[in-house]
C-alpha cells in the first residue's frame, strides 16, 4: 500500500488514536479527525471558517476558466496532456516543470533509496501530481484545502493509483515529526500568509537529509514587478467575477531576495533548476523590457536542504 497511514494532531502535533477505521482521536485536544468520501479532513475546526469566502471565490474562478472534466481519461493524462483543449499552456509549463522534478530531483533520489519514499504534494489540487509520484511506487500524501471533485481533492476517484488525499493547512500539517523525504509546494507556496511559518512547519515533517521543493510560483527580482502582477490580477477577477480573489493576506509572488532571506532564517540551502520552457520563454524577459512593461515571472524548480554549514547559500543551475 502507497497510503499514508500514520498521523499526528495537526494542533498539539501530538499521536493519534486509531479509534475507528475511518476516525483518528486526539485525546490531548478532545479532536475527532473522519474520513469523508475518501479524504482525510483534518482542517482544524477554528480554522475552517477562515477559509470559506477563499475557497469559494478560488472555486469560482477556476470553474470560470473551465477547469477539470468528467473523464478519468482527462486527470490521468495530465500533465502531458490537456484533453480538454482549454489550458493547454498552463499544463505545457507543468509538464516541463515535472520533467525537471523528475530527472533532477526524483531520479537521484530514488537512486540513494532502496525504498518508497513518503512524499508530501502541499497544494495537490486534482492530485495530477500525486497520481505520477504513486506510480513511481512512494507513499504520497495529497495536502488541500479544496475537496472538490473538478479540481480538487475529490478527483483522486479518477485515478488508478493509491495516495492518500488530506484536507489540511500548510502550517498545521497532521504529519508527525521528520518522517517525511520530500515535500513539494506544488504551484502553492505563494499562497502561504507567513512564509517563515509555512516552510518551518515543512521542516519540522522533513527528515534531516530530506528536500523541499518549491515548484511553479512566480519568482520576480522585483518585489514591484510582483504586486504589479497582483493588481493586474485582481482587476481582471473583479471585471470577470466581481471580487479580487484576495480574502487571504497572501503575497501570491515570491522574490529571489526574500527566498535567500528565508534561507538564512531556517539555515536552508537553495538550488534553482530551470526548466527549458522554450525559446520563445526565454525571450519574455527581453520583450517585456522593449516593450517598457513589468518584468515576466520566472518559474524555476527551487530546491531546499538543511545546510548546517553554511546558512543560506544558494545555488544556481541552469
Amino acid at each position: 500500500m502507497n497510503q499514508i497511514s500514520l498521523f499526528a494532531c495537526p494542533r498539539c502535533r501530538g499521536n493519534l488514536e486509531q479509534t475507528a477505521p475511518n476516525l483518528f482521536s486526539c485525546s490531548m485536544d478532545g479532536l475527532n479527525f473522519e474520513c469523508v468520501d475518501g479524504i482525510w479532513r483534518f482542517l482544524l475546526p477554528e480554522r475552517r471558517a477562515r477559509y470559506v469566502q477563499f475557497i469559494s471565490e478560488y472555486e469560482t474562478v477556476r470553474r470560470g476558466e473551465e477547469r477539470g472534466a468528467i473523464s478519468a481519461a482527462y486527470y490521468r493524462a495530465l500533465p502531458y496532456h490537456d484533453l480538454s483543449g482549454r489550458m493547454t499552456a498552463d499544463w505545457r509549463i507543468r509538464a516541463e516543470s515535472n520533467d525537471t522534478l523528475s530527472k533532477k530531483m526524483l531520479g537521484p533520489m530514488e537512486n540513494r533509496n532502496s525504498h518508497p519514499m513518503t512524499i508530501l504534494d502541499l497544494g495537490a489540487g486534482n492530485c495530477w501530481l500525486s497520481n505520477r509520484l504513486a506510480r513511481r511506487g512512494h507513499k504520497v500524501a495529497a495536502v488541500d484545502l479544496t475537496v472538490n471533485e473538478f479540481d480538487g481533492l475529490g478527483c483522486y476517484r479518477f485515478y488508478d493509483s493509491a495516495f492518500t488525499p488530506i484536507e489540511a493547512e500548510f502550517d498545521h500539517l497532521p504529519i508527525p515529526n521528520q518522517c517525511v523525504d520530500l515535500i513539494v509546494f506544488n504551484a502553492s507556496l505563494h499562497y502561504s500568509e507567513d512564509y517563515t511559518a509555512t516552510l518551518s512547519e515543512s521542516l519540522r515533517v522533513l527528515k534531516a537529509d530530506g528536500r523541499l521543493v518549491i515548484l511553479d510560483s512566480p519568482i520576480y527580482q522585483k518585489a514591484d514587478s510582483g504586486r504589479l502582477m497582483v493588481a493586474e490580477r485582481e482587476a481582471e477577477f473583479i471585471k470577470r467575477y466581481g471580487f479580487p480573489s484576495n480574502a487571504l493576506k497572501s503575497e501570491n509572488y515570491l522574490t529571489y531576495e526574500g527566498i535567500k532571506k528565508l534561507g538564512d532564517s531556517l539555515g536552508l540551502a537553495w538550488e534553482f533548476i530551470t526548466p527549458n520552457y522554450g525559446i520563445r520563454w526565454q525571450l519574455r524577459p527581453l520583450k517585456a523590457r522593449i516593450l517598457g512593461r513589468r518584468e515576466p515571472a520566472k518559474f524555476q524548480v527551487v530546491v531546499g536542504k538543511r545546510d548546517d554549514q553554511s546558512l543560506g547559500r544558494t545555488l544556481v543551475k541552469s
